[in-house]
């Protein structure tokens, strides 16, 4: 063996055919490329603005698609229609509901809101009340300081807010109006897009994989496949789940009588699609309620939050959810923090779906690297 042959078989060994060195080559390619594009950030400008603009109707139009294309799919089979028509069909009979909910739910909503935005100093006058009552024994000094200092910091926090938004002026105005003007396009357009997903959404993992070499088409359809499955399995069962949450508080409420019930169970809903945290936050205004009506109530609130937990926990979410993502949920809760203060209440909410693609992608590429690098492979002795 020459020289040059035992020096190259020694740097094979040793770098090229070492698993761990080659890891963390990739590790440091990927960190390359992730600084190198951080500094020609200019460049994708162009791209969030235009996502910034037409993102809203995509993600809506998105979230419709993965509930209604399982319907559509199903109509087409069964009542053998055009799918145009069926699509056509389902957007009648989904503005109709539309309407008759606005009709039917809209007045109820506002008097709940407006009568709770109305009362709610009063509850959180006698909340701090009672908990100076509860805190004024000298073992509860620090409790009682930092609960005084944490009022403070709220109330202050909301009359410069208050202020700051005052101050404003005609450019507070021209701020709602742009809002306002944002959501008015976004209902206008998401329609016109969900329909065209409707349509012709089943196509295009096909008419992508043209561009591809054939000997990749069949790996890049079956990531897409999966990815698809993570999102309409996380879409759906996390909407389920959502309606499931609003309805079992929607009950206790009633039963045990709580003041503006359902209009707390409808946040709880809401809020539940944050996953894990969002039960929490709805119970702030349920505790304040309970608290400012009786002693007895805020438990009998607490009672309902603990049966809630336990039947989503144990019975609703393993059902509507499962483990189709096969998150550990420890996981999640990094996901939750590190997304949201990254991207703010869009990273908590897309911050698990994005996860999922993310985890297919870059299982995908290393299943590629494992059967292609040849670093993987069993040696014959």
């Amino acid at each position: 063996m020459s020289n040059n042959q035992k020096h190259r078989s020694i740097l094979y060994r040793w770098l090229l055919d070492n698993k761990i060195i080659s890891t963390m080559l990739v590790i440091l390619l990927i960190l390359a490329i992730i600084y190198m594009l951080k500094k020609v950030d200019f460049i994708f400008a162009p791209v969030a603005g235009l996502f910034g603009a037409v993102g809203a109707p995509i993600i809506i139009a998105g979230v419709f698609y993965y509930l209604l294309n399982p319907m559509v799919d199903w109509a087409e089979r069964r009542f053998k229609l055009h799918r145009a028509v069926t699509i056509t069909i389902q957007f009648v009979v989904l503005a109709l509901l539309i309407v008759w909910g606005l009709a039917v739910f809209i007045p109820w909503i506002t008097d709940q809101v407006a009568g709770l935005i109305k009362h709610w100093p009063e509850y959180w006058r006698g909340i701090v009340k009672t908990v100076d009552n509860l805190t004024s024994d000298k073992r509860f000094v620090s409790v009682n300081k930092w609960f005084n200092e944490t009022n403070n910091d709220i109330t202050t926090w909301f009359k410069q807010y208050s202020a700051e938004y005052a101050s404003k002026g005609i450019k507070g105005v021209s701020s709602v109006v742009g809002t306002v003007t944002t959501v008015v396009i976004t209902l206008l357009t998401f329609p016109f897009m969900l329909f065209y997903l409707l349509k012709d959404g089943h196509q295009m993992p096909g008419y992508m994989a043209k561009f591809l070499p054939p000997q990749a088409r069949p790996s890049f359809l079956e990531t897409i496949g999966e990815i698809n499955n993570q999102i309409s399995n996380y879409i759906r069962g996390q909407l389920s789940v959502a309606f499931a949450v609003m309805v079992m508080f929607a009950i206790g409420y009633t039963i045990i009588g709580l003041p503006y019930g359902w209009l707390i169970a409808i946040v709880a809903g809401v809020l539940n699609l944050i996953p894990f945290l969002g039960s929490f936050l709805a119970m702030v205004p349920a505790v304040v309620v309970g608290l400012f009506v009786s002693p007895m109530m805020l438990v009998s609130v607490l009672v309902v939050f603990m049966i809630e937990q336990t039947l989503e926990g144990r019975l609703i979410t393993p059902k509507l959810l499962g483990n189709s993502l096969q998150i550990h949920p420890v996981t999640v809760l990094v996901i939750l923090l590190s997304a949201g203060n990254i991207f703010g209440l869009v990273g908590v909410i897309f911050g698990i779906p994005g996860y999922a693609i993310l985890k297919v992608l870059l299982y995908r590429l290393y299943k590629w690297w494992q059967e292609n690098s040849g670093l993987f492979t069993e040696e014959n002795e």
